[in-house]
């Protein structure tokens, strides 16, 4: 404390502890550590939760520090002194800041001051006030002034108008149009300053006066004008006359110089409004050529006589041009409504020709395109938009339309219907040819998408609004009758190769037929997303977001895809059939591989080799082999429930020759085209056919053990699933009783097992297996046949890049509502069960 005394005592910090608090001064100082970190004394922190003891055990941290007791004693009386001065010194301090005399001395410092203020404030208001006075006069000699130059510059101003007035008059008489411009300016710029005087009589007898004059100026031009355009012999109007009056005109303002064009033009297409009626033949549709030589005439007389007189700002030839396209749209639209169902497309399309030949014709020669013509020269407030004259083909282009929708139909027809030719057997054909390549994609196809092509830049080139989107209309439904009448309905068609022997029951040629059908949905799949994309370009911004093929770019894949499911199943049929023939009973002895096991190996692989080649995109080849997968295994499981019971010999002899048909299926995609998924899906399923065999190898004696080892590998307490494998097992009845008895006995205390497992799904009397199965599906189901069955238009999406992994039919079902479920199929098993004994034949 001392040395902060005498910290506060040097000038430097008496002058910062006069403009600061102490306290705030220590706060800052402490916040940026001034100090460093020296040595600091402890009793310098105290607190209201102080330590003496802590404080006495920094002092004293040990017995031989006690023998400085007396140099402490010394240290903190030194301390407490330098603490005693200091807080005498700022006694002090306080009781001079908070003498009353002093107080009292500042107070009437103050009070000084204020009374200062308050005399020099009354002192600059006096001031104030002797300067209005003398300032008075002069304001109002000011106001006068202005006042005064005011009234002579309007009188001067009323002056030169009555004098202009005066000479206009004098001009007018004479017909000097070449002098009246700049005189009739000159009185427009002075009389506007006079308007808001027209309440004093003689400004507003001048105000009448000049609007007399301007309609007698536009009397007067209208009838020089009558008699150019005529050019009466007798009295002839020069040309540089008009001229200067179109000048006069500019100058009576936009609205007559509107009116002066207006009536031009009326005047020059009076003829043709007589020539060219719609109910006369010259008007008709077939005469539309004549109209456009006609106004080309009349166009080249304009620039050369009359059209020479008026101000090139005025633009007369595009307010003639403007009346023309209106009065021939209006024509071209009665007339083609009136052809209606008679309009043919030869005519539609000859006489729309014409029309944009000939407005291409009037944008070349104004320099600027027809709707920028028509848009410059539309008045603020048009009754109706001007547009060109091919604008009244548009609602009518449906007839081009409709004559598009009989060349596709007539097109495709080979190919469509009952007695058509299948583009397949297009395709074989030409396959047959020696040397000739093989067609990976049907010619049919391209030459679709080039009719598309073609129509759509003929139409874009004539409409891009209404008649784009309806040719767009047109794409979406000859795409959808190729996909469904045309491609999938020639997978439908018999093969034109019969089936020779039950050995070789597939047709490579079927093969080939749906590798074909896939490469060219596929094709006509991108193809259809480039058509889209360029429709879109071409259309204007308003069908923009309407214009879509995504249904229609989705094509038969799944049905091509199942054609080749289908080829594969007649070439494992007979191994398969051989397989379900067989005795396994009578069995006695495992002798490697069945019979049956390398003809259906060698099917399979056969399938393969030839499909690689000929399918180019790999996603439709992963595919195939993730549903060929389940095909195999679906109709494994089919032989293998058929040729029941097994016996324990005969399950172990199929275990063999499933790990033979896994090998296979493993194999058989290649290493480019093997996935993960596709390994993972064929080994979870195999594994199941395997614990299902394993179960049937068991023996039944003991029969605790046999169940035990059921709810190890198959995991369940499910009673008809146990029954299965009985069945499969070709255990006799009367033992099968005692099995069952001890099952629900053994699996009540067995809480943890789940209520169903695979064997849930296992039909004990399969049919046939169907292959119709989604292409986005991938899984293996043990009941054969019990796929989806999704029909072909559901199934017209691409298929993923490869199977999606089946959570497969060994995922028991989630219980919402555990206890009440679970009683009640406790329940149901031991009802099941009685009844069966009660309904089982006497062994």
């Amino acid at each position: 404390m001392a040395v902060e005394a005498a910290r506060l005592s040097s000038p430097g910090l008496r002058y910062r502890e006069n403009e600061l608090p102490p306290e705030l001064i220590l706060s800052i100082e402490r916040i940026l550590d001034l100090h460093g970190q020296g040595e600091q004394d402890p009793l310098e922190r105290l607190t209201n939760d102080f330590d003496p003891i802590g404080v006495l055990n920094e002092y004293f941290p040990n017995e031989a520090a006690l023998g400085q007791l007396e140099a402490v004693q010394a240290r903190l009386a030194e301390s407490e002194r330098a603490l005693q001065s200091e807080i005498d010194s700022l006694r002090e301090e306080l009781r001079k800041d908070q003498d009353p005399s002093r107080m009292q001395l500042i107070q009437e410092m103050i009070s000084d001051l204020l009374g200062q203020m308050s005399r020099i404030r009354e002192k600059a208001t006096e001031s104030e006030a002797v300067v209005r006075n003398i300032t008075k006069e002069i304001q109002v000699l000011d106001l006068a002034k202005k006042n005064l130059i005011l009234s002579m510059t309007t009188l001067k101003r009323l002056q030169m108008l009555v004098n202009a007035l005066s000479q206009l008059e004098d001009q007018i008489k004479e017909r000097k149009y070449h002098d009246i411009v700049q005189t009739l300016a000159a009185v427009k710029q002075i009389g506007s300053s006079f308007k808001p005087y027209t309440s004093v009589p003689r400004i507003s007898q001048l105000w009448r006066r000049i609007q007399e004059m301007q309609n007698e100026l536009r009397s007067m031009i209208d009838a020089d004008w009558d008699k150019f355009y005529v050019q009466d012999p007798s009295k002839p109007i020069k040309p540089s006359v008009v001229a200067d009056a179109c000048l006069v005109v500019d100058v009576l303002g936009p609205d007559v110089r509107a009116q002066f064009i207006e009536r031009y033009v009326a005047l020059e297409l009076k003829e043709y409004r007589r020539i060219f009626r719609a109910t006369d033949e010259a008007g008709q549709l077939d005469n539309l050529s004549r109209r456009f030589a006609w106004f080309r005439r009349l166009l080249q007389t304009h620039e050369t006589e009359q059209g020479r007189v008026f101000p090139a700002e005025w633009k007369v030839g595009w307010f003639l041009t403007a009346k023309f396209i209106e009065i021939t749209r209006d024509d071209m639209t009665a007339l083609l409504s009136k052809a209606g169902t008679k309009l043919t497309v030869k005519q539609l399309l000859d006489t729309l020709q014409e029309t944009m030949e000939f407005e291409a014709s009037l944008t070349k020669k104004f320099g600027v395109s027809l709707r920028e013509l028509l848009k410059t020269i539309t008045p603020p407030n048009p009754s109706r938009p001007l547009k060109p004259i091919t604008s009244a083909f548009e609602p009518h282009m449906g007839v081009y339309i409709d004559a598009q929708d009989k060349v596709l139909s007539d097109m495709l027809a080979q190919y469509r219907g009952p007695k058509s030719r299948s583009s397949l057997e297009v395709t074989a054909n030409s396959e047959d040819d020696d040397g000739a390549p093989p067609v990976l994609v049907l010619p049919s196809s391209t030459e679709l998408f080039y009719f598309y092509a073609r129509t759509l830049e003929q139409c874009a080139k004539l409409f891009t609004g209404q008649p784009l989107y309806d040719l767009c209309g047109l794409f979406k439904k000859w795409l959808r009758i190729y996909a469904e009448e045309v491609l999938v309905a020639s997978m439908k068609k018999p093969s034109t190769f019969g089936r020779k022997s039950m050995e070789t029951r597939y047709d490579v040629t079927e093969l080939k037929n749906a590798c074909t059908l896939i490469n060219t949905a596929d094709y006509c799949h991108t193809t259809a997303l480039e058509l889209e994309e360029n429709i879109r370009e071409k259309c204007e911004d308003d069908y923009k977001e309407k214009i879509t093929l995504q249904e229609e770019r989705d094509f038969a894949i799944s049905a091509a895809i199942l054609v080749m499911l289908r080829e594969l199943e007649s070439a494992c049929d007979p191994a398969f059939t051989t397989l379900s023939r067989t005795a396994w009973s009578t069995m006695k002895q495992v002798s490697g591989q069945s019979a049956y096991v390398d003809p259906l190996v060698k099917a399979i692989e056969e399938v393969a080799e030839t499909v690689k080649p000929l399918v180019e995109q790999k996603k439709y080849l992963r595919n195939f082999f993730d549903k060929a997968a389940n095909t195999v295994l679906a109709k494994f499981t089919n032989a293998l429930v058929k040729s029941r019971p097994l016996m324990e010999i005969g399950a172990e002899q199929l275990l063999i020759d499933l790990q033979a048909i896994k090998a296979c299926l493993l194999k058989i995609p290649g290493e480019a085209l093997i996935t993960s998924n596709y390994t993972k899906s064929v080994t979870k399923h195999t594994t199941r056919l395997e614990a299902l065999l394993k179960v049937i190898v068991t023996p039944v004696d003991p029969a605790e053990g046999f169940i035990l080892n059921y709810t190890l590998v198959i995991g369940d307490v499910s009673f008809s699933n146990f029954q299965k494998i009985l069945d499969l097992k070709g255990t006799p009845k009367a033992e099968q009783n005692d099995l069952l008895d001890s099952f629900l006995t053994i699996t009540s205390t067995k809480t943890e097992l789940d209520s169903t497992s695979f064997l849930s799904s296992l039909d004990m009397d399969p049919g046939q297996v169907s292959t119709l199965i989604s292409p986005g599906s991938s899984k293996i189901s043990l009941i054969p046949g019990s796929s989806t069955g999704e029909s072909i238009l559901a199934a017209l999406s691409s298929p993923p890049l490869t199977g999606a992994p089946s959570s497969g039919s060994d995922t028991p079902p989630k219980q919402d509502q555990t206890g009440r479920q679970a009683v009640f199929s406790d329940f149901k098993r031991f009802v099941s069960f009685g009844l069966r004994r009660e309904t089982l034949p006497p062994s």
